[in-house]
């Protein structure tokens, strides 16, 4: 996509000083009264006659590529690329496979199947005193 992005700028910009070029070469159409008092030259490098179609045909076809490169600048300028979000290579789970809940475990329990040479968990030490000397010990 950057080679046309590169050819339509290039075109927009030939185009652009073409027609700036054709404009200011073609003569106004007051300019035959001051050749008809001797001020100003009345030919031309194309002929007195021949000049002005031939300029103006050139002036319109570069100012209808100038007008088809912009349009095509615009377009290219305005198209987005998306880029693929973090989940994009993820699928969703089949409506009949829900994963199971997993329990959360209770604490300080032993496990159900004890390792091979595994020791006994150590039991937990009760406080000997209480904070507040005036009440019992509660054991948990």
């Amino acid at each position: 996509m950057e080679w046309l992005l590169t050819l339509l700028t290039v075109l927009q910009i030939v185009s652009a000083v073409s027609v700036i070029v054709l404009v200011l070469l073609q003569q106004g159409k007051g300019a035959d009264m001051g050749a008809a008092f001797g001020s100003g030259a009345s030919g031309s490098v194309f002929g007195a006659s021949g000049s002005a179609n031939f300029l103006s045909h050139a002036t319109a076809i570069f100012a209808t590529v100038f007008f088809l490169s912009t349009l095509g600048l615009t377009w290219v300028g305005n198209k987005k690329t998306t880029v693929p979000g973090v989940l994009s290579g993820s699928t969703l789970p089949a409506a009949g496979e829900a994963p199971a809940p997993i329990a959360p475990a209770a604490p300080n329990a032993t496990p159900a199947i004890p390792a091979k040479n595994a020791a006994a968990p150590a039991q937990v030490a009760e406080p000997a005193a209480a904070k507040d000397a005036g009440k019992p010990v509660v054991p948990k």
